[in-house]
């Protein structure tokens, strides 16, 4: 069996890092893209470069998710293709955390990405066929000290992702987990010039979104983890 085509592709939780070079690498792909965030400015300059659709979504907010899916499936049609980029991330020692920030941690980490991959799966599994991918991180597999919301939200997507890939799998729907496991190479963090690749590529991220995403079904995998060489395993 080939790999299915794709169309158009939704990010949710979409900022000027790793979803920025997924915005172009799918764009370049012949892909539309979708770009949801709460603060929606800040994706004018990349709305712009790439003719992304940029849309104001809260993904806790489960009217703001259906409206965020519904804007879409107007404008560019369903998407075949959501990749589940939120999170949040409260740090701090355990005694000291503040439950309510701890709760909205969760809510966007773990309880988002149940909304979005609902409102995927429903679009897809009408259609035979999709891709829901969601974004971890080191903090997927191991919970690091005064990180305990950090860890708790993403070792919860990972559950999530996990459980929906063997039930809609045999449906015809991708579902895989990425584990980001160390730091981003951006323009607020370049990285020490001295140690060279020691922070990852968004760019090199973005092909390996788009290499999991044509693989043939025959093939598949759920979940792939990406670290530069400086990183202990």
């Amino acid at each position: 069996m080939t790999a299915p085509s794709f169309k158009t592709a939704f990010i949710v939780g979409a900022g000027t890092g790793l979803s920025a070079s997924l915005a172009r690498v799918l764009r370049a792909a012949g892909l539309n893209v979708a770009l949801a965030a709460r603060n929606v400015r800040k994706l004018d300059e990349l709305a712009a470069e790439t003719g992304a659709l940029a849309i104001t979504a809260d993904a806790a907010d489960p009217a703001s998710v259906a409206e965020a899916f519904a804007e879409v499936d107007t404008r560019l049609g369903p998407p075949d293709f959501v990749v589940y980029n939120a999170s949040g991330r409260v740090r701090g020692p355990l005694i000291d955390l503040d439950p309510a920030e701890v709760h909205g941690s969760l809510e966007v980490s773990a309880y988002g990405g149940f909304l979005v991959a609902q409102h995927a799966a429903r679009r897809m599994l009408a259609r035979g066929s999709g891709a829901i991918f969601f974004t971890g991180a080191s903090a997927s597999v191991k919970g690091y000290p005064q990180s305990a919301p950090f860890a708790m939200g993403k070792f919860a997507l990972r559950g999530l992702a996990q459980s929906m890939a063997r039930e809609l799998a045999p449906r015809g729907i991708h579902v895989a987990h990425f584990v980001i496991d160390g730091g981003i190479r951006g323009a607020a963090r370049p990285g020490p010039a001295d140690v060279e690749d020691s922070l990852l590529d968004p760019d090199a991220i973005a092909r390996t979104y788009l290499h999991v995403l044509r693989q043939d079904r025959s093939a598949w995998t759920w979940e792939i983890e990406l670290r530069p060489w400086v990183e202990r395993f």
